[in-house]
């Protein structure tokens, strides 16, 4: 089986299954309040705060990865163990969100906590320099690319800062956080006209028109 024959269906397929995975273990982190108050419950704030930032980058990680993973005609090493890498890297979240919960929003587990996310984030701009920058794409608009780089560099930048300034200042660290991901809530680049219409009726791939920016990649 030649490389060209190798498509990115069977790829996509299992990481739609770690995603889930990822997900359930998330869950599985919540533990109930040990008494029966409202005292009790509200005490627990710094773990709904963090299962909800994780639960919804997770959602913003997999929604840009199945975007990305649209406009891939080939499954090359370099995508198949960029993926991997990728998904190494969205696993470390059920484990420094219960950091994070555990230890009422802390220092350090909050800037561990930033810094997976510039792990994700880094892999998922290696998954879309194989996907977007190889030869077979060159009909990607150059105004899409352009801003798919700028957004994952501010990103990337910001993730990093927010993993400096919660040494010091958690909260704001974990603002900081939030912030990005507002930003990639939506997969394709701002002004970027989707490629859903260049779909045909017997349901070839999309023409790359529109570009899925990084997870907060």
């Amino acid at each position: 089986m030649t490389e060209r024959e190798l498509k990115p269906d069977r790829l996509s397929a299992f990481s739609d299954g770690v995603f889930a995975v990822i997900i359930t273990i998330l869950v599985l982190e919540l533990k109930p309040p040990h008494s029966p108050s409202f005292e009790a419950l509200l005490s627990l704030w710094p773990t709904a705060v963090s299962y909800a930032v994780s639960y919804l980058f997770i959602a913003i990680v997999w929604i840009n990865h199945h975007h990305l993973l649209r406009y891939a005609e080939v499954a090359t090493s370099r995508l198949i163990w960029g993926t991997f890498a990728h998904l190494f890297a969205v696993s470390l979240m059920p484990f420094s969100t219960a950091w994070i919960a555990q230890t009422d929003l802390a220092a350090v587990p909050v800037s561990a906590y930033a810094g997976v996310f510039v792990l994700v984030n880094a892999t998922y701009i290696l998954l879309c320099m194989e996907v977007i920058d190889r030869p077979q794409s060159k009909d990607v608009p150059r105004r899409a690319r352009m801003m798919m780089r700028a957004r994952s560099v501010v990103t990337l930048g910001l993730f990093a800062s927010a993993a400096v300034v919660a040494l010091k200042h958690p909260i704001g660290g974990m603002t900081l956080i939030c912030l990005c991901l507002v930003v990639y809530l939506r997969p394709e680049a701002p002004e970027i006209k989707s490629g859903r219409h260049g779909a045909d009726v017997s349901g070839s791939r999309l023409s790359p028109t529109g570009l899925a920016g990084p997870p907060l990649a």
